[in-house]
């Protein structure tokens, strides 16, 4: 058994999430009390109480998602122990909570930076109109066909890579509209518009993408103790050289989760720990791999 830890990303949150895991586990509640301190506002009763459209925010979820998916980690520390991982990886803002793990993140640094990496992406959403589509019964090629048919001139780009047949395409609202229009004629079997604030993953994330880069600059960075295998080129970093470019290319490209998880397997992993709330990664690997194990650490009860 070969095991890698894997983080989800934003859209895992929900209200309550990893509280009781506050209750169960010190390091947990630690974690909690440390991110208070560092963004000065009561992350903690966001997650606690919502309400949700306020836990929704990019610029709150990112910061929530990776301190509760910390918060499973250091429950599964307490019950088990060192589980043998020898890799990590993230999907999105769960690439950050990896590097974490690998001990080339500081804690406090990582809560920084997805604050100001939330704060920055919103900002560049609220900028230009734009959206997403996610599209089932779909591979990449389809994907950028469609994107061809209904880009018209404008930003419309594929943007995660989730899953076998599981495709997001990510652009400005007028050609996320006429992608839905079109995917019938394109051969996707569904595609069905997000409720997310804009065109995460594409090339609108520029303005957002320059903010990150400034601000990793002056985050000092040590060399995973395990690889991460990384959202852009799906694989393993071993190099805390190769981590600033990544985390900044990753906001305007596509996520390449799926292509990820092939990669780990073929590397010799049979066994994923997704740490964090929900369970939506699991589903993807059940999606794209077979003879794999998943298990997971949402609540105290997983355990």
């Amino acid at each position: 058994m070969t095991t890698a830890l894997i983080f989800p990303g934003q859209g895992a949150q929900y209200v309550g999430m990893a509280m009781d895991l506050a209750e169960a586990c010190p390091a947990a509640a630690a974690l909690l009390t440390q991110a208070n301190e560092v963004l000065g506002f009561d992350l903690a009763r966001i997650m606690r109480e919502g309400p949700e459209a306020e836990l929704t925010r990019t610029d709150i979820s990112q910061p929530a998602i990776l301190v509760a998916s910390l918060m499973a980690k250091a429950w599964l520390d307490q019950k088990q122990g060192d589980v043998g991982a020898v890799a990590a990886a993230g999907l999105s803002l769960g690439e950050y909570t990896a590097l974490v793990a690998a001990g080339t993140l500081d804690v406090a640094d990582a809560i920084r930076l997805v604050r100001l990496r939330g704060e920055a992406m919103q900002d560049a959403a609220e900028a230009v109109p734009s959206g997403m589509v996610a599209l089932i019964g779909a591979d990449e090629a389809a994907a950028q066909k469609l994107c061809d048919l209904a880009a018209e001139g404008e930003v419309l780009q594929v943007a995660n890579l989730n899953a076998t047949g599981q495709v997001v395409i990510s652009g400005a609202k007028a050609a996320c509209d006429r992608a839905l229009a079109k995917a019938k004629d394109a051969g996707i079997r569904r595609a069905t518009a997000l409720p997310v604030a804009g065109a995460f993953h594409s090339a609108l994330m520029a303005p957002a993408a320059e903010r990150l880069k400034a601000a990793i600059a002056g985050v000092s960075l040590k060399d995973p103790h395990i690889p991460v295998y990384t959202n852009v080129h799906a694989g393993p970093v071993r190099s805390a050289a190769e981590v600033p470019a990544l985390l900044v290319r990753q906001l305007t490209q596509p996520v390449r989760w799926a292509d990820s998880v092939i990669r780990m397997q073929q590397d010799g992993i049979t066994t994923f720990w997704e740490l964090g709330p929900n369970k939506h990664l699991s589903g993807m690997i059940a999606r794209t791999v077979k003879d794999v194990t998943c298990r997971n650490v949402d609540k105290v009860g997983d355990l």
